[in-house]
């Protein structure tokens, strides 16, 4: 029998337990109609980190009985992603829980109860928006728009076209993200100054003062242009009235899987396909994900909570969100992510989870993570940053039913180095009882990285790089270089020496603290020919 992904197809229940899926053990229905009638939290970003986290963490404490209400859902990009996908399944979505023992979890998450289009004033959505953000019960509006969603300005600093106009014209024409996102927080201004979170979820440092800087930008600009009323700008500015938490999220959610896409079929679930949509979005009835998942929040929330520490989050200082994010970012996942990407796409791997089977990259990441990192690790105290590691390098990271590549990671690997290693080499230099030359792997990382940009495999081959914004900068250093011709490294130090020294690359001057050759000589040993990559991890890990 066909299930149908929708609310007729649900209340086949024997069908969908059948085949093996968990379905909503509430009354969708009454759950709606409650969520309509006094929302408590409305998230903006309907893609798929939101629907395999966010909601089934939702979903769950539904079950439980814990919370009475769902979530309202509002996509301000790209709106297909409404139309195409939540609308025709009644705002249903399936997750399918990838585990590391090869066990595999499918839910039918149904706590969203209602999918708007966030496309400007004017409209029936935005007008309903608007209802929403006057709501006294409304508690958080949360958002994963990605880092560059929070940006006003493009990839050269000029002001976005859209974001000026809106400057310009207030409210009541609000056409940017944010600039929307503004115009609903000034309706709960007019309504009476009512409290709320603005909870950014996205998977940046400091997401909360991104959302912050980004809406305060046009509460004063409003303000001084006389398209709003007074005292706008200084609600935004009352953290009694609105707040904007830190938070930190690590969940790995890859773009839906083809093999995820036949084991749906088989189950006979009806048209699993994914679609594309006209802003590229990748989007299908099903998401599927990792099992482990963080998301730790500020506890700063003017108009109360839900009781989300039951399904797992955790609530805590800003301070403490900010170590979290530094023990993730700096020292037990990111670094790791990054040096198993750039010789991912070295050694023409297509998958993260395979690398961990390399003799070499694993003692690599090990190395910089357990000997390198944990010396300097920043302890948030409420996550063991070993127990953390152990969690990215035994479950997390060999997981062979994760569809994550090294190419999709190794995109702005350029943007990443500085964070990624440069913190814990700056922690070396701070320490008096640890020498930067004690580092042996992160070099190796570095001159890997000049490797990979010359875009030719170990095999002699060349490859796609992964989008980055710095490589018409960077790559001119390397791209006349040549698989097995001689060149020393006095004559490499004197080429390379403005991109080594550049720290916003990677966050230190590597020739002035001593770096640049041990990042040389990896590298000229990585140029001798093919092979030439896999032999000079094998002898530094040796």
């Amino acid at each position: 029998m066909e299930l149908k992904l929708n609310n007729a197809g649900l209340a086949d229940a024997k069908a969908w337990a059948d085949a093996g899926y968990a379905i909503p053990a509430y009354d969708r229905e009454a759950m709606v109609a409650r969520t309509k009638e006094n929302p408590y939290w409305v998230h903006f970003g309907a893609g798929n980190i939101f629907r395999a986290f966010q909601a089934n963490v939702a979903q769950n404490l539904l079950n439980e009985g814990v919370l009475d209400r769902g979530i309202v859902v509002a996509e301000g990009f790209d709106y297909e992603i409404i139309s195409k996908m939540y609308t025709p399944h009644d705002n249903l979505s399936v997750l399918v829980t990838l585990k590391a023992d090869g066990s595999v979890e499918k839910t039918v998450v149904g706590s969203i109860a209602e999918s708007l289009i966030a496309d400007g004033p004017g409209s029936a959505d935005f007008d309903r928006l608007k209802e929403i953000f006057t709501k006294d019960s409304l508690q958080m509006a949360t958002f994963t728009i990605t880092e560059k969603g929070y940006s006003l300005v493009n990839g050269r600093g000029e002001m976005i076209p859209a974001v000026t106009a809106d400057f310009a014209n207030g409210p009541e024409k609000a056409s940017s993200y944010i600039g929307k996102v503004s115009a609903l927080l000034y309706e709960r201004y007019l309504a009476g100054e009512k409290p709320i979170a603005m909870v950014s979820m996205d998977n940046c440092s400091h997401n909360g003062d991104k959302l912050y800087q980004a809406i305060e930008a046009f509460a004063k600009t409003w303000e001084e242009n006389g398209v709003v009323k007074a005292g706008f700008h200084a609600y935004v500015n009352d953290p009694a009235k609105v707040s904007f938490p830190w938070s930190m999220i690590d969940k790995i959610t890859p773009r839906p899987d083809p093999s995820i896409q036949e084991m749906l079929k088989k189950d006979n679930l009806e048209d699993p396909e994914p679609v594309v949509t006209t802003m590229h979005t990748y989007v299908a009835p099903f998401v599927n994900a990792e099992e482990c998942q963080y998301l730790v929040i500020e506890d700063s929330f003017p108009n109360g909570r839900p009781a989300l520490d039951k399904g797992g989050f955790i609530f805590t200082s800003r301070e403490t969100v900010n170590e979290t994010e530094r023990m993730k970012v700096c020292t037990c996942l990111n670094p790791l992510h990054t040096a198993l990407a750039v010789f991912g796409c070295l050694l023409d791997y297509s998958l993260i989870s395979e690398e961990m089977k390399n003799t070499s990259l694993r003692k690599l990441v090990e190395r910089i993570g357990y000997t390198e990192g944990l010396p300097v690790v920043t302890d948030p105290g409420i996550i063991s940053p070993k127990k953390f590691i152990d969690e990215v390098l035994n479950v997390r990271i060999p997981n062979p039913f994760m569809p994550d590549t090294p190419q999709r990671i190794a995109t702005d690997t350029s943007q990443k180095l500085s964070i990624r290693f440069g913190e814990t080499i700056k922690a070396y230099m701070a320490s008096p009882e640890l020498n930067v030359d004690d580092l042996k792997c992160i070099p190796v990382v570095f001159a890997g990285w000049l490797r990979y940009l010359m875009g030719i495999n170990d095999k002699g081959e060349e490859f796609t790089l992964s989008p980055d914004p710095r490589l018409d900068t960077v790559r001119p250093y390397v791209q006349d270089l040549k698989l097995g011709e001689e060149i020393s490294k006095e004559d490499l130090a004197k080429q390379l020496a403005p991109l080594l020294s550049n720290e916003s690359i990677f966050g230190v001057n590597l020739c002035e603290i001593g770096m640049c050759s041990k990042v040389l000589d990896a590298f000229v040993s990585m140029l001798k020919g093919p092979g030439a990559v896999a032999d000079t991890l094998a002898a530094v890990v040796a």
